[in-house]
């Protein structure tokens, strides 16, 4: 997999982002995709995922009710909408594809459950 993530940039509080996840060798519904993020001097940690043919999703408490995961079967894309956007929010953003083998309706929140990995977009909220 050779995921790719795009969206990020400069955001005042209070906007909007819409990430972008593709994948130009796997066909990304068939796997659990995750979103986490990495703040300076902070561990990374689980934003959001969705399981494979998107049968259940996951929202972490800081981003629940702000943040939306899904998934365009047609251009092979996962994305994670960002509203209502904090300072706190601003980290780099990966995206996580988990191979092989995985359950159906379940999509981890452990990171090193992910095999493979995008090289980040950096998320900026401040005004």
């Amino acid at each position: 997999a050779q995921l790719v993530e795009s969206g990020g940039g400069l955001v005042q509080p209070g906007g909007s982002l819409r990430l972008s996840c593709t994948d130009s060798g796997f066909t990304l519904e068939n796997y659990p995709i995750g979103w986490f993020r990495q703040a300076p001097g902070k561990e990374r940690e689980a934003v959001s995922c969705i399981s494979s043919y998107a049968g259940s999703t996951y929202y972490a408490d800081s981003v629940k009710g702000r943040f939306t995961i899904s998934r365009d079967r047609a251009n092979n894309t996962v994305y994670l909408q960002m509203n209502r956007l904090k300072p706190e929010d601003t980290a780099v953003y990966y995206c996580a594809l988990q191979g092989p083998p995985i359950r159906l309706g379940v999509c981890p929140k452990t990171g090193s459950t992910y095999g493979y990995w995008g090289q980040g977009t950096q998320v900026t909220v401040a005004s």
